[in-house]
């Protein structure tokens, strides 16, 4: 693959400018630049990764001491649709003519947590990550314990489930962010197990091994999460799989196929109960000890095949039902703890109401001349020939996630594989279809214009 977004040189421009923002600027021109270098940098570290290219943008982020910025800016967005947001969307002012800039600040976490996932693959990252990887650990506990919790109470997420009502305004355009919001939340909640799992693969830090195991007793979680498979799902009478961001139909011949969502999770449980410092460290009392024994009903034989490590695995919980392990040794030690998301939510504390206010008066109510510059600049930076090169197989229908050949004449921004499954699909796609049409069409005209 010989597709590049940008070169080594613009990388580390992008690299250096990167910044920790407030939660007052969210939404600002300046903000919006800063997370069009980050998609950009994404793009490049995907398509490097998945050439086995040079990863020049990984080692410009590890040298520049990038990460931490990265993890104040993913929590940052976080605390933002955990504490703004919904502050926001009842003032009475807010009437926003597109919900397209709300949207790309969703969007927002998407991406820092998918570039995060490419890179922490390396151990040089994790290493870079410095004190911020505690707070790395609680953003992967929050969203796994949400993921967990929603689908053991509402089932795996589908495209056509109905979002709350309640919000003013143009209740359909409000209702639709909620959902899109909703599909990106369990999008990143999968990204952040990726990243739980790195994690896992590499420190050997004290204070990090602490916090998975006896602050947020992780092995729990992921028990958890096997038991409830939030990636898996049956649609009339057929099972689903999530796989490279679609539900996919999986022929009866591969439903026991181990899936990289399920290697993660296995994989992960692997480190934090085999490695011998986590085990001296994991308290296995009862609750715990009977929680992780609930594995061995999915260890089979065909599951260890495909993953041989958990044969030793499965040697440890023969082990671990007939004994009784000692209890962890509680030695004094100076521990170092999470900073980020404490420190934005103490600093911002009793304004969120007042930063609500500054930004739908200043970011999230823009003219429709900025609204077009926005998307202008959002179909730059998404180029489609681009894009396409970072497609692992052929382009999935926008609709039922089926083998695409077919194109929206209009934006060609989205694939289908018939018209049925676009005049479907069009209720949920046609407001970015008018803004990219719209971008298009004023970059053709400015071409057009020139001498």
């Amino acid at each position: 693959m010989d597709a590049s977004v940008i070169l080594p040189g613009e990388g580390e421009v992008y690299v250096r400018c990167l910044e920790a923002f407030s939660l007052r600027d969210v939404g600002s021109q300046r903000w919006f630049r800063q997370h069009e270098y980050v998609v950009k940098l994404n793009m490049q570290a995907i398509i490097s990764a998945s050439s086995a290219h040079d990863e020049y943008v990984k080692e410009l982020l590890v040298t520049h001491r990038k990460i931490p910025t990265l993890v104040h800016e993913l929590i940052l967005v976080e605390v933002w649709k955990q504490k703004v947001l919904p502050v926001l969307c009842q003032l009475q002012d807010f009437n926003p003519k597109s919900t397209f800039p709300l949207y790309m600040v969703i969007h927002y976490e998407a991406t820092v947590i998918n570039l995060l996932e490419t890179i922490m693959f390396h151990k040089d990252s994790c290493e870079a990550a410095e004190d911020s990887v505690l707070d790395l650990v609680d953003y992967c506990h929050r969203k796994l314990t949400l993921l967990a919790s929603r689908t053991s109470r509402d089932g795996p997420p589908t495209s056509d489930q109905p979002s709350p009502a309640g919000t003013p305004g143009d209740l359909s355009t409000m209702q639709e962010l909620q959902t899109q919001n909703a599909a990106l939340e369990f999008e990143i909640s999968l990204k952040a197990l990726s990243v739980l799992r790195y994690i896992t693969d590499h420190t050997d830090s004290i204070s990090v091994i602490n916090r998975l195991l006896c602050i947020h007793n992780m092995p729990c979680v992921l028990v958890q999460l096997i038991h409830c498979c939030p990636w898996s799902r049956y649609t009339a009478g057929k099972v689903e799989k999530y796989m490279n961001g679609t539900w996919q139909k999986i022929p009866p011949e591969d439903h026991l196929k181990m899936s990289k969502l399920d290697g993660q999770v296995w994989l992960s449980l692997y480190n934090l109960l085999l490695k011998e410092d986590c085990q001296r460290k994991y308290d296995f009392n009862n609750f715990n000890k009977n929680t992780i024994l609930k594995l061995r009903g999915f260890l089979t034989e065909v599951l260890i095949d495909q993953l041989p490590n958990l044969l030793s695995f499965q040697r440890f919980l023969a082990h671990l039902s007939v004994t009784d392990p000692a209890p962890p040794k509680r030695d004094l030690i100076l521990e170092q703890i999470p900073e980020i998301w404490d420190h934005i939510v103490h600093e911002n504390a009793g304004k969120w109401k007042a930063i609500a206010k500054y930004q739908v008066k200043e970011t999230f109510n823009p003219s429709e001349k900025d609204l077009r510059q926005q998307a202008h600049r959002l179909a730059q930076t998404y180029s489609l020939d681009v894009l396409e090169s970072l497609l692992p197989e052929k382009p999935k229908c926008g609709c039922c996630g089926g083998e695409a050949t077919k194109r929206c004449s209009r934006c060609q921004g989205e694939w289908y594989c018939n018209r049925e499954c676009q005049v479907k699909n069009w209720s949920k796609h046609k407001t970015a279809c008018k803004l990219m049409a719209e971008a298009s069409e004023e970059i053709q005209k400015n071409f057009n214009s020139q001498p």
